[in-house]
This record gives structure tokens, sequence and C-alpha cells, in this order.
């Protein structure tokens, strides 16, 4: 993880000056589009920022610091604001609607790829394998402006704009963050529904599963107890590569319902391209990416006890 988050550190901060604009003429015009500021303007703004010193100073300034969570201040917020207080507020928001997708997305997978494996060619299974690619083919920035037009044209309303703390008012928060978990739990399940009906129909047809029901066991446990447990390695394996899938899918959907989470902070950053809030979410989505397929990896061990790490 350590090379990985150095060497992502480096890229990200090197593209961020390689793009094209000037961040301190955009700065310097405070936002005019038509105003033309001095060359003196110009370098006051990248002295106070010091954008004017050389490069590796500017990227060992910064990763020093972000190595114990001071990721510097914003370009852009007023009074230039602490980039680790802003996400110290936006993170618990994405992190919520992460979480509840994920499990609507598990509750709705489970279920479909289990009866879609010990149904197979059955009815059953042609809607469960219907529902996966359908939800593998629909974007899921178009799932969630569906959602909104149902919403709208049959019921006449629409979710609450906005954020309220979970614990502060838990069902406001609740209706806020429901709608748009669930396009990112179909997308989600779409592609483990198929991983488990895959898994569940190769282990099902294993010497061990035969054996577990010559002996007289219930289909209930044959299922759970020996055939499930043992599906899930692959299907775990997959669910930390979603990781990936489920920050992108956050960045629109948070867009698409007004949520202050850590994806739109990133849409607004990119687009005034404020360096240091770009790099703390860029460095912070790797972070938890890599940590995810970690824990991931450690888990093999509690789902299959012949998996030993010595």
């Amino acid at each position: 993880m350590i090379p990985l988050l150095f060497g992502v550190s480096i890229v990200i901060f090197l593209v961020m000056r390689i793009l094209p604009g000037d961040v301190a003429a955009s700065i310097a015009s405070r936002g005019d589009e038509t105003a033309t500021p001095t060359e003196q303007e110009i370098e006051a703004v990248r002295v106070a920022l010091k954008l004017d010193r050389p490069v590796y100073e500017q990227y060992w300034d910064w990763i020093s610091h972000a190595v114990i969570l001071d990721f510097g201040k914003s370009f852009r917020t007023t009074g230039r604001e602490s980039v680790a207080a802003d996400l110290k507020r936006k993170i618990p928001v994405s992190v919520e609607l992460g979480v509840m997708a994920m499990l609507i997305g598990w509750m709705i997978a489970l279920p479909v790829g289990i009866i879609s494996a010990i149904r197979q060619d059955t009815w059953m299974d042609y809607v469960g394998r219907s529902f996966a690619t359908s939800g593998l083919a629909m974007p899921t920035f178009w799932a969630a402006a569906l959602i909104i037009l149902f919403l709208s044209r049959v019921f006449e309303w629409l979710p609450p704009l906005g954020y309220k703390d979970l614990w502060e008012d838990p069902e406001a928060n609740l209706k806020q963050l429901i709608f748009p978990a669930l396009p990112l739990g179909w997308t989600l399940s779409s592609t483990l529904a198929r991983m488990i009906r895959s898994a569940m129909l190769e282990v099902l047809r294993e010497d061990y599963i035969t054996t577990a029901r010559a002996k007289g066991l219930r289909e209930f446990v044959v299922i759970n107890r020996h055939a499930l447990k043992n599906a899930l390695i692959p299907v775990i394996t997959l669910a930390g590569f979603q990781i990936g899938l489920l920050i992108g899918g956050t960045v629109l959907v948070e867009q698409i319902f007004t949520i202050p989470g850590m994806g739109r902070l990133l849409v607004t950053a990119l687009a005034d391209r404020d360096f240091p809030v770009i790099q703390a979410i860029v460095l912070i989505i790797t972070f938890a990416f890599a940590g995810m397929n970690l824990i991931i990896d450690l888990m093999y061990g509690l789902l299959d006890p012949r998996i030993r790490y010595a």
C-alpha cells in the first residue's frame, strides 16, 4: 500500500501542474473571465500560494504534511479553509451513501444469485439474469435521472435536497439518501448477482455437496453452510474491486441529487483547479481502495480455514 500511495501522490501532483491553464491567473481575475490581471497581480497570487517554488520543493512540502493528514489550505474557499476541515464534513456523507448502496447491492444480489443458481434454467433464473444484465447495461447517472423523473411524474414528489445528519434527524437523512443509494446499489448488485450465480453453480457440482445431501442434510443447511460460504470467496474479491466503481458512481449521484459529499467537492475542485483539494481526495480514494482490498485479502482466512498466511 505504501508504494502505491507514494506513486499515486507523485502522479496526481504532477498532473495537476501539467494541465493547461494558470490557477494563479484565474484567482487573480476573481472569477471574472473578462478581466485581465496584470503580471504583478498574478505573481503576487503565485507567491501567496507558494507556487513560485520548484516543483520538488512544493511536492515535499505537501507530502510531508499529508502523511500527518494536513493537506494544506484550499485555493478557493473564503479565508482559505483547511482542506482537512472541509473533508471532515464531506467524507462522512459519502461514506454513509456508499455503505447504504453496498447494503442495498448485497441485499439484492445474494437472493437473486442464489435462487438463479439453485433454480438453474427455470423462469426464476431467466428473470434473475435479465435483472443482472439490465443493471450492467444501465449507467448509474441515467438510473438516478430516471428515479427523479419517476418520482416527479408519478408521485409529484422529489427527495429533499441537501443533507441532514443521521444522528440529528434519522428520518430526513433516510429520505435524502435512500433514492441516491438505489441506483448505486442496483449497479453493484448486477455484477455481484452474476458472480454469485456462477460461483454457486461451480460449488454445487462439487463432491462434498453431493455427500452433504446424501447424509440427509436439509437443502437450506447444504446451501448456507456448505455451498454459500465457499462460493463467497471470489464474490468478496469482486466486491473489493467494486469500491472504485462505487466511488465513481458516488461522484455523479452526488451531483444529481445535490448531496454535499466528497464526490461533489471533487467536481467543484476540478472546475476551480483547486490543487490541494483534488490531491487530498485522490489520495484518500486510493487509500480507501487499497485498504479495502487488504481487508478482503485478510477475510479469505475467515471464509476458508484452509487458507493460511504463514
